[in-house]
């Protein structure tokens, strides 16, 4: 059975990438994508959505999110990204047809009210848009099957010790997320760090067409380019997560998030053991198969063809 399902996202160069792994994928429909600020600004979120889904010929609606974390000043990653956060790729002109009027969380309330079937999220970028739909619309909690979320860590951060990027951008947004009560997955900066990209792979994705060619052009100018090093997955490590579980190892855990410590803001404290609380809310991911990630990975963005 096909899946509704909505995309909060930042793009962001593996946001990209993690999008365009599910527009053909036969198990979910796409309805809606929804910007927010996060690795770099919501002018260029919203316009790189629009960019890549123009690019690819996909007529999915693009909805613009919040443009700032609910408490705090905004923080972007253009070091990794690039200042547009698209890296060097030269995208065509987006097309705005595909821009709704309304914002992100009215959009994706009538996606999820309109929807005969319940709708998964997967986010790959700050909670923001998830924290405002659900403390306005607190209708939609049952029409969300699952959140499936790139963010936090089991471990060490990369904002701070121990804060991940999503998470620490708006901690807030995310607490409240964490606290909803939904379903949620949690494909953590651990996971990203073991599923890897290697030179090879972007070699395939060469050699497999203009979508492939997108995809490794937009590697190989992430985060600086250290392509030898191996090339971090962290949000198509979620979009695989959504689509091939069985690459994944999960835990249940309780797990919270911190907003007030100055030594460990944003990180995300998860107990297996029932410490903080028998209340288990999250799947936690603990592994991943790497040589199957890296192979759906190759094998799923070389189909794709533009449109």
């Amino acid at each position: 059975m096909t899946r509704p399902l909505i995309i909060d996202t930042d793009p962001g160069i593996d946001d990209a990438a993690a999008i365009t792994l599910l527009v053909d994928e036969p198990d979910v429909d796409i309805k809606l994508v929804a910007s927010v600020s996060g690795n770099v600004g919501i002018g260029h979120t919203t316009d790189n959505a629009l960019k890549l889904l123009t690019f690819l010929g996909r007529r999915i609606p693009v909805a613009r999110g919040a443009a700032a974390p609910l408490m705090r000043e905004n923080r972007f990653a253009t070091e990794a990204h690039g200042k547009s956060g698209m890296g060097s790729f030269e995208f065509p002109e987006p097309d705005r047809g595909l821009l709704t009027e309304g914002s992100a969380v009215l959009e994706e309330r009538r996606v999820l009210m309109e929807s005969e079937e319940p709708v998964t999220i997967l986010t790959l970028g700050p909670l923001t848009n998830i924290a405002l739909l659900l403390a306005t619309f607190p209708e939609v909690r049952e029409r969300i099957d699952r959140i499936v979320m790139m963010g936090g860590s089991t471990g060490r951060g990369n904002i701070g010790v121990y804060g991940e990027f999503n998470i620490s951008v708006d901690p807030e947004a995310a607490k409240m997320v964490f606290r909803s009560g939904l379903p949620m997955t949690m494909v953590g900066l651990d996971i990203g760090r073991k599923a890897h990209l290697v030179a090879s792979d972007l070699d395939a994705l060469d050699a497999a067409g203009e979508v492939g060619t997108m995809v490794s052009s937009l590697f190989r100018s992430y985060d600086g380019g250290h392509i030898e090093e191996g090339i971090k997955m962290y949000d198509p490590s979620a979009a695989l997560a959504l689509i091939e579980p069985d690459l994944f190892t999960m835990r249940e855990a309780f797990a919270d998030v911190e907003i007030s410590s100055p030594l460990t803001m944003g990180a995300t404290v998860v107990d297996y053991d029932g410490i903080l609380s028998e209340n288990k809310n999250m799947d936690i991911c603990v592994d991943v198969n790497v040589d199957g990630f890296r192979r759906h990975f190759v094998d799923r963005i070389s189909r794709v063809r533009r449109r």
